[in-house]
């Protein structure tokens, strides 16, 4: 990471979170204090980190992510009172005992994307 201000060449530590999909908070202390070039950004995607990696594998998540791994829409996620960052286990249970939102959310995004939702269908 680059300790300079972000600039056309370097981007905020949120902006290159969100790129990563990962929860900024979450990140070492140095990446959230840095300025993320373009070439380290592709670096970080091409080659993670293990704390990068652990990030992506366990989280915790952040809120675009979880909808994505839950199978709903951010604003179901918002509207559901639902925690709006989870870990991958707590997202795993959600899955696995889904309560009637998550049911009725995932049914409607698979609905507007013309999907039909079946029967044990899963993660």
């Amino acid at each position: 990471m680059t300790h300079e201000t972000p600039s056309g060449t370097a981007m905020r530590p949120v902006t290159a979170a969100k790129k990563l999909g990962i929860h900024l908070p979450a990140t070492p202390q140095e990446f959230q204090d840095g300025a993320v070039t373009h070439a380290e950004l592709r670096e970080l995607q091409d080659n993670p980190p293990e704390w990068l990696q652990e990030l992506r594998l366990h989280g915790p998540h952040p809120r675009a992510e979880v909808a994505r791994k839950l199978g709903i829409s951010v604003t179901a996620l918002k509207n559901s009172g639902a925690a709006q960052v989870m870990t991958t286990d707590e997202i795993r249970s959600l899955l696995d005992d889904q309560p009637e939102w998550l049911r009725k959310a995932r049914t409607t995004l698979a609905e507007q994307r013309g999907h039909a939702v079946g029967e044990g269908e899963g993660s």
